[in-house]
């Protein structure tokens, strides 16, 4: 039962005072029985007590909530929140998601306490959640808050492109879910044609497009640089830097050759970076050469921009990386997580330039085994900058001006040294995808030039094989310090997807073992087996969807893709918070000087894993749009036109098809597929005719006529022109908006 305060007079009325006290002490809990029975309020008294309690009410010092009282700033017990941002030392911050600050002023802010348990409801930035809220014990008006369970996300305002004409302007919305929405004139405010918007909608309407009225305006869209705000605006991507942050990044000093306290002097090392040829930061840069003591074997060197030396755990620029999470990459921009000053400048390795560096240095068997490894806090100056097709180039026997000084005693014993570990890569055995990445190309204007599908030469595998030994290193020297640490993790496919595709290769006469420990390699021989054939494509495609998702997590369960069993991400610490908290981690650990991990960090590390994995699928979430809206706008031009493309998804409401030209999606309702009516065979990744038989599955090759293009929404709608021996002959539905369907993955390599 609620208890009363010591000092309650018994025999009479308590006062306003009192029962503000008692509300206090027994938040949630008390109501007019209650306060009745705690100050022995008896008889005809009760009808004075809710007298009094009527005119406190009426006075806003308490309020009703059901049959309960409370204070009118007091909280109920569980409440829906809003995750809003995080204090100081990195705890979250939420308030109320519904507050009517009119009339109860400004919303509370509530701490939301650590999660606790074996398995804690971890939540991040942005979410919205079900937390049970109790008062600082403390008693100083400050409330807490313990997340119970993440709500789906909800925004009651739709974005879209305002298109203004005569008489009542139009929504095109971003979302392929929604429909137009009409606005007067009235309702469209300061926005103008063309303008990036918020609308909130004013209610269904039985005839005609639902009437809305702008509510923010997000600036135009035309132009050179546009497209990608879109997505930054509809996936709440932070793109300003906060003037903390940039007075932080304005203000410090580098790290000078004097200041070699807790460094050693790498400088006469040559070490190079090799990165796209339109790379702005350089992060990472190696070297290599034959052990001499080791016959056969080498000593390969990975040096990593010491970003830890400049952006310390709890300052504005800690703050905004880990809000950030990474950096996020357009074809006409990018979002990065740190400012200029940081990424570009003190931390990019350029050439003859002092810069400071976390390297690990390891050495390998002639077979490719890493042996050991040592990591150091360097002062380095890289020796030369260039690009893939560079190097490459050097390698194939045409060194420029800045690759032939340097091709006998630095390129050729990187591509040695790769050599060797390409051996100990193929012993290992990790999944070999053959995904085609493609990339925009744009004109001067800001408009989709073209599509490519850049070359993988040996350089990229050079580099890439490089930084994951030494994210490997990362991991185990942590592991072996017993340091806590943040892993990139990646799952055995789940048993469902497993079932589903072995069902699906024994449907095309393919067999995946059901015994044994499942490793990449049995995927492998499949991929190999269909390799050079017309159903490469078409396996790559439905082994790829059957692997789970790579996230980071401090809990370590091994990455099934790479094949390894510990697996960290340090490589990248100027565009990955990840990488930040690990080199974080390796500073402390091996007391490398300032600039490591405080224990408050590490106690955070399910929060920072959870926050990061969200941000990483976001930006690729923006990535992805932001390509199908440029391809979109470029394709608008051409209704009518016939393309070749390949099935690559399959669901109940149709086919998802990719144009061979642009690599670009687009949907056809499975109503157009043909007069008959076509079932989806699920295990089959198909559409089947009920009455003819013919089969539209994965993989297939069609051509396809376009019929609509919402550039905002980055959708394309299709209908079959030729598959095979189907000459597309049907309905042609013509929808009032695009659909929102889920779409298969894009093609591409997995992130690592």
């Amino acid at each position: 039962m609620p208890r009363a305060p010591k000092s309650a007079h018994r025999k009479a009325l308590p006062s306003r005072e009192q029962i503000l006290e008692f509300l206090a002490d027994n938040p949630g809990a008390a109501g007019k029985r209650e306060i009745a029975r705690a100050f022995s309020v008896t008889g005809s008294d009760k009808i004075a007590l809710k007298a009094l309690l009527k005119e406190m009410q009426h006075d806003g010092a308490i309020e009703r909530r059901g049959r309960k009282l409370a204070r009118e700033r007091d909280l109920p017990a569980v409440l829906a929140l809003e995750i809003t941002g995080r204090d100081p030392d990195g705890g979250l911050l939420a308030a109320p998601t519904q507050w009517d600050a009119g009339e109860r002023g400004a919303a509370p802010r509530i701490s939301i306490r650590r999660p606790r348990g074996r398995n804690p409801v971890v939540a991040g930035v942005g979410d919205r959640v079900l937390a049970r809220i109790e008062p600082s014990p403390d008693g100083r008006g400050e409330w807490h808050g313990r997340v119970m369970k993440i709500l789906d996300k909800r925004k009651d305002a739709i974005l879209g492109i305002l298109r203004t004409g005569a008489g009542a302007a139009r929504l095109e919305p971003i979302s392929r879910r929604q429909s137009e929405i009409e606005i007067l004139p009235e309702d469209v405010g300061k926005a103008n044609d063309g303008d990036l918007v918020e609308v909130e909608t004013l209610g269904a309407r039985r005839f005609g497009l639902r009437r809305g009225r702008v509510v923010n305006v997000l600036g135009p869209v035309a132009g050179e640089k546009a497209i990608s705000m879109i997505a930054i605006h509809a996936l709440g991507i932070p793109h300003v830097f906060s003037p903390e942050a940039l007075r932080e990044a304005a203000t410090i000093e580098p790290v000078a050759a004097a200041d070699m306290k807790s460094r050693e002097d790498w400088r006469k090392l040559a070490l190079i970076t090799i990165d796209p040829p339109d790379a702005k930061d350089h992060d990472d840069a190696v070297f290599a050469e034959p052990d001499t003591e080791n016959p056969g074997g080498h000593v390969v060197t990975v040096a990593i921009a010491d970003v830890g030396a400049y952006v310390r755990a709890g300052t504005a620029l800690d703050r905004e990386a880990r809000l950030r999470g990474n950096s996020v990459y357009f074809p006409d921009r990018v979002v990065p997580m740190l400012p200029e000053r940081i990424s570009n400048d003190l931390c990019s390795l350029k050439p003859d330039e002092d810069r400071p560096a976390v390297a690990v240095r390891m050495w390998f068997a002639s077979d490719g085994r890493k042996l050991r490894h040592q990591f150091h806090r360097i002062l380095m100056r890289s020796h030369a900058r260039l690009s893939y097709a560079q190097a490459q180039a050097a390698i194939d026997g045409h060194p420029d001006r800045t690759t032939k000084p340097i091709l006998e005693n630095v390129l050729k014993p990187l591509w040695e040294a790769w050599r060797c570990l390409h051996r100990g890569r193929t012993a290992r055995e990790p999944l070999e995808l053959d995904l085609p990445e493609r990339k925009a190309v744009l004109k001067p204007d800001g408009t989709l030039d073209s599509v490519v599908i850049p070359e993988r030469l040996d350089a990229h595998r050079l580099i890439e094989e490089f930084m994951i030994q030494a994210n490997v290193a990362a991991a185990e020297t942590l592991e072996q310090k017993r340091h806590a640490l943040i892993y990139r993790i990646h799952d055995a496919p789940a048993l469902d997807k497993l079932e589903a595709l072995r069902q699906f290769l024994h449907s095309l006469g393919l067999k995946l073992a059901r015994s044994g420990n499942l490793r990449a390699a049995l995927f492998n021989r499949i991929l190999a087996m269909e390799a050079g054939g017309d159903r490469q494509a078409l396996i790559n495609q439905v082994v790829l969807r059957a692997q789970s998702q790579a996230e980071y997590s401090p809990k370590n369960i091994g990455h099934f893709g790479l094949n390894l069993m510990r697996y960290a991400h340090f490589t990248s610490p100027i565009r990955r918070y990840a990488d930040l908290v690990v080199h974080r981690a390796l500073i402390t650990a091996l007391k490398l000087g300032a600039g490591g991990m405080s224990q408050a960090e590490a106690e955070q590390l399910a929060e920072t894993a959870a926050d990061i994995s969200r941000t990483e699928r976001r930006a690729m979430i923006a990535e992805r749009d932001t390509i199908d809206r440029l391809v979109a706008a470029h394709l608008s031009e051409r209704i009518g036109d016939v393309f070749s493309g390949r099935i690559n998804g399959v669901t109940r409401a149709g086919l998802f098809v990719t144009l061979d030209e642009t690599g670009a999606d687009g949907f056809i309702p499975a109503g157009s597929l043909g007069s008959e009516y076509f079932r989806h065979d699920e295990s089959r990744h198909a559409m089947v005719g009920g009455r003819s038989g013919m089969v539209y599955q994965i993989g297939q090759k069609v051509e396809v006529r376009l019929l609509e293009a919402a550039p905002a929404a980055g959708a394309l709608r299709f209908e079959i022109v030729a598959g095979d021996e189907h000459d597309g002959a049907g309905r042609r539905p013509k929808p009032r908006h695009m659909p929102d369907r889920k779409r298969p993955p894009r093609g591409g390599r997995p992130r690592r």
